[in-house]
This record gives C-alpha cells, structure tokens and sequence, in this order.
C-alpha cells in the first residue's frame, strides 16, 4: 500500500470535476488503458480564451485519480495561455507529494492538458494519443514510449538514472529489457549538457584580459586543485600564464612523488580544463 498523503486521498476518494462534458471545446487524451493508466480531459473555453469548466475520465490509480482531479482545480478560470505554463511539478506541489513510483502519474494530467490545449488550437501534439506511438524511435516496447518522450521528461525533471525515467513515464518497467538503453539515452543528454557548458566557459575564458585569466586560473587552483593535493601532503604555486600554457609549480609530496606527471596531466590540467577552457596545458616549472 503505498503511502498517500491526506489530500492525496481526498482527491482520490473524493474527485473534482469527473465525468464526460457534452460539446466540449477541446479534449486531450493520453495514455492506454492497456498500460495501465489513460487520461481524458475536456475544456469549455470561453470566447475570450478562458478556460470556464473542465471534467475529466480516467482509468488507473488512485495517484492517477488524484492528479487528474487537482489538475482540474488548477486550471479552471485560468487563461490557455496561462495553462499552457501548468507543469507536472504543479500538480505534484498542490497535492503535497507522490510516490516517486507514481510520479508518471502526475505527467500524464500535465500531458492531457497540453493535448487539449493543442486540440482547441487546431495544431498536432507529440503528446497526443493519435501521434504518440510515431513520434520518435520506440525504447520501451512495453508501454510504447519514445526516445523523443524519454529525453523530454528527463530535462523537464532533471533526471540521471533509468529507474527515475520509469517513475516519469513507465518506461522500463515491464520486462525492464530496455532499461540499458534508456540509460544511454540520460548519459548523452547530461554529457552534451556538460560539453555545451564547458564550450560556453571556454569562449568566456578566451575573451578575458591577460590579468582576468592570472586571477581566473589561480581562483581555480586555490578552489579545485590545491585541496585535492593537499590531502596527500602536496601543494601547487601558478607561477605563469603563456597564451594557453598554464605554468606551475608542484610542491610538498608532489614535487617529489614519482607519480606526480599524472596529478599534472589528469588532476592540475583537468581541473582547468573543466572550470576554464578545453584548450589550456600544464607545464610543471622546477
């Protein structure tokens, strides 16, 4: 049984707003209820671009209730505009909290709304249940869900591993076959992240004055560098800056310490390399 807050139960047991509108506006429907969980929402917008009533069916658990319901309180009397801004992370934060198991849950109101608010809008969605299955390459057979949806919920809730990615969105947690390459999927993202942000702090390296990069280099070393060495009794001095050469001077154990090519190259120079430009190169001053 999983542990549901309050007014987790009280949405569950005791839903807003369910039930099917007639004539209404738009609808957006995701899910399956072949996988376990599906979600329809309907909207009467007014002529003004408000949203005036909303109502919803759903088929799944009492996470998938809950949502659902609190969704609907979110978004009445708010603009499509202003709806178009409603996140998963909302919901979440108006009930309290989910089982991270069930946060899936929370992403499918967040995907029905924006169905919905497309559908009114005369426009196709990848989140739609008509062109889910064809956007994107197929990861998890199981429960049909793309790399395109994948990569997706993992920006929008910074997730790192493939168990988070199927308390999102379920991929993975079937036969779990696919869990390898979802896997990869949240590695290449977080590592083009890293790569673009250490482009970014190399241009900026590059347009500093000759004084900026002294001071640059050596908060680096001071920050980064210098108490790594320190916890094995060694010590560093920057003695120079020569265009992209870094020169510096190992001390303490390091000076002496046959390894201490290695603590250049791997620890010195890529500490400086990851906080200030790919393009610098350390050189040890006797």
């Amino acid at each position: 049984m999983w542990d549901y807050n309050q007014k987790v139960m009280d949405h569950f047991l005791h839903p807003r707003n369910v039930g099917e509108m007639p004539e209404p506006d738009a609808v957006g429907e995701v899910g399956n209820m072949t996988c376990g969980d599906a979600l329809k929402l309907f909207l009467k917008v007014s002529p003004d671009g408000r949203i005036e009533d909303v109502k919803f069916q759903t088929f799944g658990c009492a996470s998938a209730i809950a949502s659902s319901s609190v969704l609907t309180e979110i978004v009445k009397g708010m603009t499509l505009s202003e709806a178009e801004k409603v996140t998963n992370k909302d919901i979440v934060e108006v009930l309290g909290e989910l089982p991270e198991e069930k946060m899936h849950c929370s992403v499918m109101g967040m995907e029905a709304l924006q169905a919905a608010i497309a559908n009114y809008k005369g426009v196709s969605t990848p989140l739609s249940s008509e062109t889910s299955e064809h956007e994107g390459r197929i990861v998890c057979k199981c429960f049909g869900v793309t790399d395109v949806k994948i990569r997706r919920v993992v920006k929008e809730n910074n997730l790192h591993t493939a168990e988070q990615v199927t308390n999102y969105c379920k991929a993975g947690g079937a036969c779990g076959s696919c869990l390898d390459s979802i896997q990869e999927i949240i590695d290449g993202i977080w590592r083009g992240a890293a790569s673009e942000k250490t482009e970014s702090s190399a241009d900026s390296f590059g347009k500093l004055s000759p004084v900026r990069k002294v001071l640059r280099i050596q908060e680096i070393i001071e920050k980064e560098i210098k108490p790594l060495l320190e916890k094995d009794g060694g010590s560093i001095e920057l003695i120079d800056i020569n265009e992209n050469e870094v020169m510096v001077k190992l001390a303490g154990r390091c000076a002496s310490c046959p390894a201490s090519q290695v603590t250049l190259k791997h620890t010195v120079e890529g500490k400086l390399r990851e906080f200030a430009s790919r393009s610098l190169s350390v050189k040890n001053v006797d």
